[in-house]
């Protein structure tokens, strides 16, 4: 991957986001990129598994789970996740198994971890607009993520 996100803020600008320093790194890649797919989960991860079952070659999930306190990937949806191409994904929410994912080849973003997994009570809403960490996130935007932070065009 040839990008950097000081180097495409430096050359864009104004035309990219900038996202708060709110997440904390859990998989194996550390710079990773791609295109933007939105999902909303209200705790249940039901929608995120249908996700993460279809093709992610260059693709990264974004995932708003409002930031309740439960955990929507582990270890199945990560391996999923990175079995089925996706380049990573970046959660308004939780992660737990960290011991497992951290070992998976795949970028994954999110707030902390919580021992206890999500409950399945809602369905999620798919291809909508996002809006947290001080960034609008919309389908098939590009999204670029390294050591230095998150950025959006």
């Amino acid at each position: 991957m040839h990008f950097w996100t000081a180097d495409l803020c430096d050359e864009l600008g104004d035309k990219v986001q900038v996202a708060d320093d709110i997440f904390r790194s859990f998989g194996r890649c550390k710079k990773f990129s791609g295109e933007v797919v939105t999902i909303e989960l209200d705790e249940d991860n039901r929608g995120l598994i249908e996700l993460l079952k279809s093709d992610g070659d260059g693709k990264v999930a974004v995932v708003d789970v409002k930031a309740k306190y439960v955990a929507v990937v582990g270890e199945n949806l990560a391996l999923l996740a990175h079995k089925n191409g996706w380049r990573g994904l970046v959660i308004n929410g939780y992660v737990r198994d960290t011991h497992i994912i951290k070992e998976i080849d795949l970028g994954i973003l999110a707030l902390g971890t919580c021992p206890k997994r999500s409950s399945k009570i809602s369905d999620a809403k798919k291809d909508i607009e996002l809006n947290f960490a001080n960034i609008a996130f919309r389908n098939g935007q590009k999204i670029y993520v390294d050591n230095d932070g998150i950025v959006v065009i």
